[in-house]
């Protein structure tokens, strides 16, 4: 009886402990959202787009939202079968994720209340930031409903998702959803065009139409938009062929971005050489020269993978940027300042110098380039690619010159990165090394993860997501790096083959998942 009152008692710590974990990593990550200014972002936003009167509404729903988060994901861990013990590790939840926020309330309002200036340590918590916590009350009373409203969120979660799983919802709205997805399947128009080649074409015809009249529409602000998002695919999908179909992780992608800039800017510019030659000669130049590039990084990492590659390439292209700004070259690069007046293409005499018109050269580079790499990745060269990021070691024992395509990933990748880099220097007319730096690497790298890697559907999407959005919401700009670190976060959890995954990646995952799963109790599960 002792041993299993024992038992018992260490299976409520371990309960307790699991539990309490999740409120306070609500906790933590709340706090961290508070200092950071958040919730009055958020506040304003919800303000401005649903017409409220005040901010604390949108500002409390992200706190409550991680509240409702904590409970339920209490319940998904803990499996509990009885609702007194769910309302129990709601509740439990609540409290540890409650107790924190409702100090960090009172904390924050019993200094404002003595007129301290927080802004002197965290320029975000300004006293209108923290009057959205504590509601325009006192301290005390403040902390005291921050406190109470999180725990009855958290139980709140917690009893809907047990309630989920109980009584089957979330498979039902699945099903529904399973269920609508195949009516409209097989409703006779969507078969038809589905079948039918020539309204097909149609459909691509209409939808190419579009593309090419919405840049005389959307204006000077969102061509220029659309045009930064553009150069993201290409070097997205350069960077999807090293990455994504090879297994190469180059973090050095900016280096071959940069020498296609500066190679337009160096020959096209009135300064420093004065050559000022025709961007159409430019280029082909420009791409060669990338590629080159890409080689001659591939030659002396042949034998590297993983972190060690990861590391290499990383300091190639930091080498590359402090190149182009060190004082000694500025005779020969520009220096820090970069080089002016780079030129730009133009067409039986007529200048694309518009965001319109370099919106349509974009458009067209992506086109070739995507075309390129669905092409490659059919062939015979995509096929090695993806066995080598598969098993390098077991390519290379099936007759798979590993040595040779790596090259070739990395050149193909770095010709990509140069035609980006010619058409981004050429559109703003200018070339300088902070356009090239460790940023853009890791922008690209983000993209192409969260997108989908060896997608190019997942490309575009992801370029859209992290380059488009922030874009559109200027005031999320100091948040980016923020929020590329929870992006990421979220979506290796949630949905590691990313928001497109190419069909090779959604089957071996869902085979993957498919498996059967091995009783305890069998031999194969005690092995």
């Amino acid at each position: 009886m002792a041993t299993s009152r024992s038992a018992s008692w260490k299976e409520s710590k371990a309960l307790f402990g699991t539990v309490s974990g999740r409120g306070l990593l609500s906790a933590v990550i709340s706090v961290f959202a508070v200092l950071l200014g958040l919730p009055g972002l958020v506040g304003g936003r919800a303000e401005d787009w649903f017409g409220l009167d005040s901010q604390a509404p949108g500002a409390w729903v992200l706190i409550v939202a991680l509240a409702i988060w904590g409970g339920a994901a209490s319940v998904r861990k803990t499996q509990s079968r009885s609702w007194s013990k769910v309302l129990a590790i709601g509740a439990t939840a609540g409290l540890a994720y409650g107790l924190v926020m409702a100090a960090v309330t009172w904390g924050l309002g019993s200094l404002i209340e003595a007129e301290a200036d927080l802004r002197h340590w965290l320029v975000q918590l300004t006293p209108d930031a923290v009057s959205l916590l504590t509601l325009g009350r006192a301290a005390l009373p403040a902390a005291a409903v921050m406190g109470f409203s999180l725990v009855v969120a958290s139980v709140a979660g917690a009893l809907l998702t047990f309630a989920s799983n109980r009584y089957a919802w979330r498979e039902g709205l699945s099903g529904w959803f399973q269920g609508s997805r195949e009516k409209l399947v097989d409703l006779p128009a969507v078969r038809s065009l589905a079948e039918n080649r020539r309204a097909r074409a149609t459909l691509l015809i209409v939808g190419l139409v579009i593309l090419l009249a919405a840049p005389v529409f959307l204006g000077r602000y969102w061509n220029n938009i659309l045009g930064t998002v553009g150069i993201y695919v290409m070097l997205g999908l350069g960077l999807n062929v090293v990455v994504g179909m090879a297994g190469l992780l180059d973090l050095g992608y900016a280096a071959f971005f940069a020498i296609g800039g500066y190679t337009v800017a160096l020959l096209t510019a009135p300064e420093p050489y004065g050559l000022m030659l025709d961007f159409w000669i430019v280029l082909p130049i420009g791409i060669v020269l990338a590629a080159v590039a890409g080689v001659l990084l591939g030659i002396p990492v042949l034998r590297m993978r993983g972190d060690y590659l990861a590391i290499v390439t990383l300091g190639f292209g930091e080498i590359i940027r402090l190149l182009l700004k060190s004082d000694a070259l500025t005779p020969y690069t520009g220096g820090p300042q970069g080089v002016l007046a780079v030129g730009g293409p133009s067409i039986l005499g007529y200048a694309l110098t518009s965001q319109e018109a370099f919106l349509y050269f974009i458009i067209l580079g992506i086109v070739l380039v995507a075309l390129v790499t669905s092409r490659l990745r059919s062939s015979r060269v995509g096929r090695a690619w993806m066995a080598m990021r598969e098993d390098e070691d077991v390519a290379e024992a099936m007759g798979i010159h590993t040595l040779k395509y790596k090259l070739l990933a990395f050149a193909v990748g770095a010709a990509f990165a140069g035609l980006g880099g010619v058409i981004y220097a050429s559109r703003n007319r200018y070339a300088g090394p902070e356009d090239f730096n460790l940023l853009v690497s890791v922008n690209v790298l983000c993209l192409v993860i969260i997108g989908g890697m060896g997608s190019i559907p997942g490309v575009v999407m992801g370029a859209i997501v992290l380059k488009g959005l922030p874009e559109v919401l200027r005031e999320l700009d100091d948040y980016r790096m923020l929020a590329f670190g929870a992006l990421l976060i979220v979506m290796m959890i949630l949905r590691p083959e990313g928001l497109w995954p190419s069909k090779r990646v959604r089957m071996e995952l869902s085979g993957a998942s498919e498996q059967p799963k091995v009783p305890k109790g069998s031999p194969e599960g005690r092995s």
